[in-house]
Parts: structure tokens; C-alpha cells; sequence
């Protein structure tokens, strides 16, 4: 599924797109600064990106099919900036203020958009093309994860993938551990448990060594983990080694074993990993 981004730099190819940006925010707002969304000229009933929905993005979406229109006959489109206050004029509770920009873009523009919007994204590297791999991967799909995908297993992988996900067929699977970016968060979830155990040895091995990966997790019960800690215990690892690793995975409270659930479930503990971080 293509990010927001890329459905936007796709639309620039085929012709004008009004670019509405949240300018600032005073207050109490649905989003926060810098978040965007676009029409464009050859789909104005299509929407790409949200500024926080409800009437507000309702009368901007109407603001933003008129500045089109004008764009394209040459007329003056108005200010480029416009203040909304979210109160009893737009039935909104928030109470807050935001500053929306509009913008008329063309096919010119792509570059400087894509340089522009593209997120500061958070690395992680996920073990595991099976079917929980898969799911996570289209859940995080909008999210700022850059994914570094790795299998054993050949043609593993999907089709059609977001630029923001790279794939290594890696084998054995665990020596795709020495060529981790410090800093990434890693995920284990491969088809194998022998494949699992050789994987996160390796983590604990580089994990002494340089001690620079924030989180690893690993897909599993607490049975699972349990057994793991013994034959981790009988290859030398110990206490403050085992600490490094989060088993089982995901929000607690979420106890679906879905692929689905089970992908929301670690897509929300990523966010707050990240957000304690930040």
C-alpha cells in the first residue's frame, strides 16, 4: 500500500494538486503543525492525507476545489493562508485555532514536496515473512517506520511494497544481525523457532558487544519464552543479557492471536517505544 506521501507524488505526475498544510495550531486542535492533505485536479473527490477530519477538513477540501479551479484559469486564488477558529461556526469542540496554508502544485513541484513532507522515519528491522510479518507490514505501511525486511526463505516476500520497506533474503538468517543500523528497534517473528533462538542469540552476542539496539522483541508465549531462557542460560547468557529481550509481544490487554490483532497490537507498542524515546 503506498503512503500518503507517495499517493501525493503520484498525483503531482498527473497534473495541479492543492496542498492544504496546518501552518500553526493555537489550542486544542485535531492535528498538529505540519500536517497535511491534498486534492488533486484529475481527482477532486479523492482525499490524500487527513488534517484531522470532521467540518473542518470538510470546508478546506471545498476551499481547496475552488483555489483548483482558480489555479487553472489564472485567477487569484485568495490568501494563501486562512485562519479557522474550531468553534460554534465549525461545530467543533475542540476550541483551539488552526492556520491552513493552500498551495496549487504541479508536476514541477514533486521534488521539492517529497523533501519537504517526508517524515523522519524510525528504523526497525523484522524477522519474518509469514503471515504476522506480513500484517504488521501493511499495518505500519502509513506509519514513520523505515523497515528493513528480512527471511531465509526465498520469494517470500509481497509484491508492491512501499518504498519505505527493503527486503534481504538472508541465510543463515541470522547474519543479517551484524549489518543492523545502530539505533533500530528489531523484531523476531520468523517461521521457525530454531531459526528465532539463532536470531536472538546473535542479538545478545552483538547486544554485549555494543549494546545499541533500543528494543528487541519477540513474537511468542510466555511458555515460548521460558523455554528460551533455559537454552539462552545453556549457551552463556545471563541475566542482564535476557533483560534486553521483551517476549511476549504487543499492548497488553490485546490478547487476539489474529495476524491482524496481533500486528496492531505491536504497532501500538513501536509508538510508544518510540514516543518514550522522543
Amino acid at each position: 500500500m503506498p503512503t500518503p506521501l507517495e499517493q501525493l507524488l503520484a498525483a503531482l505526475r498527473q497534473g495541479p494538486v492543492c496542498l492544504v498544510t496546518v501552518d500553526k495550531a493555537q489550542g486544542s486542535t485535531p492535528r498538529e503543525q505540519g500536517a497535511w492533505m491534498a486534492i488533486a485536479l484529475a481527482a477532486p473527490g479523492e482525499l490524500i492525507g487527513s488534517i484531522g477530519g470532521g467540518h473542518l477538513e470538510w470546508q478546506a477540501m471545498h476551499e481547496a476545489h475552488e483555489r483548483l479551479k482558480a489555479c487553472e484559469s489564472h485567477a487569484t486564488a485568495g490568501a494563501p493562508v486562512l485562519r479557522k477558529a474550531l468553534g460554534p461556526s465549525l461545530g467543533q469542540c475542540c476550541g483551539g485555532v488552526v492556520f491552513l496554508r493552500f498551495e496549487c502544485l504541479g508536476p514541477q513541484d514533486a521534488e521539492a514536496v517529497r523533501q519537504r513532507l517526508a517524515p523522519d522515519l524510525h528504523r526497525l528491522v523484522l524477522f519474518g515473512g509469514g503471515h504476522v510479518g506480513r500484517a504488521l507490514v501493511r499495518v505500519l505501511a502509513p506509519l514513520p517506520f523505515a523497515i528493513h525486511w528480512v527471511d531465509s526463505r526465498d520469494e517470500i516476500f509481497p509484491a508492491g511494497l512501499s518504498s519505505k520497506v527493503q527486503c534481504e533474503h538472508s541465510e543463515p538468517v541470522q547474519s543479517a544481525v551484524a549489518d543492523i543500523p545502530p539505533g533500530a528497534m528489531v523484531l523476531i517473528m520468523s517461521f521457525s523457532h530454531a531459526e528465532d533462538l539463532d536470531i536472538v542469540a546473535e542479538l545478545l552476542k552483538r547486544q554485549r558487544k555494543q549494546a545499541d539496539l533500543p528494543f528487541i522483541g519477540l513474537i511468542g508465549s510466555k511458555t515460548k519464552w521460558a523455554t528460551f531462557r533455559h537454552r539462552l542460560e545453556a549457551r552463556g547468557y545471563g541475566e542482564n543479557d535476557l533483560a534486553h529481550i521483551t517476549c511476549p509481544i504487543g499492548v497488553p490487554g490485546v490478547n487476539g492471536k489474529d495476524p491482524e490483532v496481533i500486528a496492531v497490537a505491536v504497532a501500538a507498542q513501536l509508538l510508544m517505544r518510540v514516543a518514550d524515546a522522543g
